[in-house]
């Protein structure tokens, strides 16, 4: 089988033969439409997208052989495509953009045709189109990939008001040449709406949480053990387990994308999911491969705590709506892939999010982390292994230490920082942070009971070691408050061993003052 790794061409992809997980059916439904807008994260493919829509307004039937769409589709007319690509580019660079526009408008131009009398980009791209219906006698398609780079990628500058007005003035031409164009698709990872550069497009129809295109990227986990069956079992057996436990692991480290209410419907990662086939890996292959320059710049200038902002509900204008200028990191957050839906509540309308799976969130928390502690000689991913390798062994005097040592390594400085006025908060973000990195596990912080909410339980395959942490206290009284809220009833019935742990800090020494286990 042959992964599409780096294969963003349709018409490559299938006569190469790569694997192609057949979405054409929501392409040829979305088609109906005249304006659509499509939100997702990087990699998950947007550009593949945006090719197979090309392929299928150029008439290109003999590549849909096979596939859904050819059931669907009678007519096959060959349209005039223009294909706007800001994926690629630099943009901080003052000309890049109007250069870009201006070479593409010139080859367009070399086809169909240019006036005088055409002098800014917007009334040039307008005469393009009307050319091209006038010539082909049918009406234009327009793709834009990436709409949103341009902006993006100057986010907070002087520059990303110039490339706004540039973007803004060219992509008027969608509502002034309504009249000669059959359908534009754009893509992006910002919403649309409250970007200026679309105040006048009030045609444009935003599918990004429309449940019905939930899978048209990613990848399902029925599509998942239809497409790659033979897959996950060759990744099993080189990892010697079974194929069952194969598809909990893919599903753990990859699975958990949510883009509506309809939280039934999981997707995949399929960048990673592709890569772990392909190396018989399962590596953290979407994470590593980069941050966007602009979430770097949008954390760097924001203290952006996580335990805040993934524990309450949200209705979705909160997370849906984005101002380029915003200084607001919940919807960049959600847009960018690194938190996703994970809860409904349809009575109040209200969503709740998180990370969407192990991958995301090792490497997300292991950046924030990095940031907070502030520590380049004792990073968190390098001393968290040793906690997990001394739960496994149920060594807790060694989580003890572990603990003690790091937190009296975390520098002075670093503890004076704004963040950390209200100690008590530190000191909750700092363990926060440490058990959202373990990974082999499943942690629950602050779980609820009817009595209360636990701060933090650890589950492994033969232990649940329940937390309660204490703030200049004792660990007396953690241990009494377990038992007077009864943590532990919900693991009465459980085969597992249960580990009842009280942890003191102090505020002055900022590190473990005590610690008891009570089993």
């Amino acid at each position: 089988m042959r992964y599409p790794i780096g294969v963003q061409d349709f018409e490559k992809l299938i006569t190469g033969q790569y694997v192609y997980v057949d979405k054409t059916n929501l392409v040829y439904e979305m088609v109906q439409n005249n304006v659509c807008f499509l939100s997702r994260p990087r990699r998950f493919g947007k550009s593949l997208l945006i090719s197979t829509l090309e392929a299928y307004f150029k008439g290109k039937k003999e590549l849909f052989k096979g596939l859904k769409i050819n059931e669907l589709e009678k007519e096959w007319t060959e349209y005039p495509v223009f294909r706007i690509d800001f994926a690629a580019g630099d943009f901080n660079n003052s000309d890049e953009l109007e250069n870009k526009i201006e070479n593409l408008l010139c080859s367009w131009e070399s086809i169909y045709g240019s006036k005088e009398y055409r002098k800014t980009l917007s009334d040039r791209f307008k005469g393009i189109l009307e050319d091209a219906e006038e010539q082909t006698g049918y009406k234009a398609v327009v793709l834009v990939d990436e709409y949103d780079k341009p902006m993006l990628d100057v986010l907070g500058t002087e520059q990303e008001q110039k490339n706004r007005e540039t973007l803004k003035g060219f992509y008027s031409t969608f509502k002034e040449a309504d009249a000669h164009i059959r359908f534009v698709f754009l893509t992006g990872v910002t919403k649309f709406s409250q970007v200026s550069v679309f105040s006048g497009l009030n045609n444009l129809k935003d599918i990004s949480m429309d449940s019905r295109y939930d899978a048209i990227c990613g990848i399902t986990e029925e599509e998942l053990y239809s497409y790659f069956d033979e897959s996950i079992r060759k990744l099993a057996e080189k990892k010697k387990c079974s194929a069952d436990e194969m598809k909990k692991k893919l599903k753990k480290q990859y699975d958990g994308y949510h883009f509506s209410e309809n939280i039934d419907v999981d997707i995949y990662n399929p960048y990673s999911l592709i890569n772990a086939f392909d190396s018989m890996k399962t590596e953290d292959y979407w994470y590593e491969s980069g941050t966007p320059t602009y979430l770097v710049k949008l954390l760097g200038g924001h203290n952006v705590n996580m335990q805040k902002l993934i524990s309450q509900p949200y209705e979705r204008k909160y997370f849906i709506d984005y101002r380029a200028d915003s200084e607001d990191s919940l919807a960049m957050l959600y847009q960018s892939g690194y938190l996703t839906i994970k809860g409904y509540d349809e009575e109040y309308n209200e969503y709740l999010l998180d990370f969407p799976n192990d991958e995301v969130r090792k490497g997300f928390v292991t950046l924030i982390a990095n940031d907070y502690f502030k520590n380049p000689e004792d990073r968190p991913d390098s001393w968290i292994k040793n906690i997990d390798r001394m739960l496994k062994r149920c060594d807790l005097d060694g989580v003890c230490d572990v603990f003690t040592a790091f937190l009296s390594s975390i520098p002075y400085e670093a503890n004076k920082d704004e963040r950390a006025k209200d100690f008590e908060t530190h000191f909750s973000y700092t363990f926060y942070i440490i058990f959202r990195l373990l990974s082999c596990f499943t942690t629950l912080i602050e779980k609820p009971n009817s009595r209360g909410r636990a701060d933090v339980i650890i589950e492994t395959n033969n232990d649940v070691f329940i937390f309660e942490f204490k703030l200049d206290g004792s660990v007396e009284e953690a241990l009494k408050q377990i038992e007077e809220k009864q943590y532990a009833v919900p693991y009465l019935d459980d085969k597992r061993k249960v580990h009842k742990i009280g942890v003191n800090i102090s505020s002055e020494t900022r590190t473990v003052d005590g610690w008891k286990v009570a089993d």
